[in-house]
């Protein structure tokens, strides 16, 4: 049978690929993106209360209403910007399942989609899997990954039709400034362009510095989608529950899509979700530090290495250059760190659709145990 796939260029992931690479070798894995420890025992308690209290069935579609109501609690109190629970708020199997709706919601056949290279693996395959083209800006490398927005406003052509921005950045670890937002409106204003905003780090800030949501921006915020990610904030990847933020009439489109891709999340989750949010708000608040310790425990760790680390603002990803330990192409070195040195990292080619040349750039995930990243540095530093 001759299959014509709508997805010529997908194969399997760099992440799969690394990851069984790793799992081979017996290598210290910090190319996936995920905690290797649990989230708060309060949650683990609240699922298994909601199970054993046969929250088991169908939730609501759009989430249960007491966590989209902590959810816009949440919200108000942390970006200043009112959310009405009900017409405004969805909760999403995943944030990967949002990105996609919110896409195939107003992405039609023909339409251009600027993303910002380097960028996250599942945002052009779903562009394209709505007939429309993924246009590719890169950040600027030179200034720590910083957007070109006069780039951006050179990409843009009367088939743009929405832009792309993840804040914190995955992998490069930059964030916006409140700057970064004005521009961004600047560019959509009096335009059909909509903005989707990849939050999924929103609270893995470091330095003090406050995550500038696209929610702070009133102007923004009437015209975008932003998508937020429970497996991030609470150490729970696997339970794939997430939600989208975005005003009425989006909402009712992106509903729409959604409605008839998972219909519904795991239900026992929304509601210990909606316990924890409501009765542990310390542990998003405290998340920014828990990170920063583990960002400069690792960088401390890495200190006197032959890798130069570059800065990391936010997220839970450290990006360094290998220059000085090898000329090889990054996903060449990558496969060789992992037989050599048994570390895993992720080659920041795989972020690209052109990678800068002759950059020579890797990934490391620290969201791991000290004792993990203790034996991963070990190896490093041996190179």
């Amino acid at each position: 049978m001759q299959i014509q796939t709508k997805l010529p260029k997908v194969g399997t992931t760099i992440f799969t690929v690394m990851s069984q690479l790793a799992a081979e070798h017996q290598a210290v894995n910090l190319g996936q993106g995920f905690p290797d420890f649990d989230g708060p025992q309060a949650l683990r308690d609240a699922l298994a209360a909601a199970m054993n209290a046969g929250r088991n069935q169908y939730a609501p579609m759009t989430g249960i209403p007491a966590l989209r109501q902590q959810i816009a609690r949440k919200t108000q109190a942390l970006y200043g910007h009112a959310v009405d629970a009900d017409t405004d708020v969805t909760v999403t199997s995943g944030a990967t399942e949002a990105l996609f709706a919110a896409i195939a919601a107003v992405v039609r056949g023909g339409d251009e989609v600027i993303v910002l290279d380097p960028c996250y693996d599942s945002y052009e395959p779903a562009i394209e899997l709505n007939g429309a083209r993924a246009v590719h800006v890169p950040l600027n490398l030179a200034a720590d990954f910083a957007v070109d927005w006069q780039r951006v406003r050179d990409a843009i052509t009367p088939a743009t039709r929405m832009i792309i921005v993840n804040t914190p950045h995955n992998p490069c670890g930059a964030v916006f400034s409140a700057a970064d937002l004005d521009a961004l409106a600047e560019l959509t204003r009096d335009t059909g362009i909509f903005v989707l905003s990849d939050e999924v780090y929103e609270h893995i800030v470091f330095d003090g510095a406050a995550h500038q949501s696209v929610l702070r921006h009133p102007e923004l915020a009437a015209r975008s989608f932003v998508v937020s990610s429970f497996g991030k904030t609470y150490h729970c990847t696997g339970w794939k529950v997430g939600y989208c933020i975005a005003p009425p009439a989006l909402s009712a489109e992106f509903r729409k899509v959604h409605q008839y891709l998972t219909f519904c999340t795991f239900s026992p989750a929304q509601w210990a979700l909606a316990d924890v949010l409501e009765h542990l708000p310390s542990h998003y608040l405290d998340l920014p530090a828990f990170y920063q310790a583990k960002r400069d425990r690792f960088r401390a760790l890495l200190a006197g290495s032959k890798f130069r680390l570059l800065p990391v603002a936010g997220a839970y990803f450290q990006v360094v250059d290998y220059s000085a330990l090898s000329d090889r192409g990054d996903i060449e070195f990558s496969q060789w760190l992992v037989r050599e040195a048994g570390v895993a990292a992720i080659p920041v080619s795989a972020f690209y659709e052109t990678p800068p040349r002759d950059a020579r750039l890797i990934r490391f995930c620290f969201a791991k145990t000290d004792g993990v990243l203790e034996q991963a540095a070990e190896r490093l530093q041996r190179l």
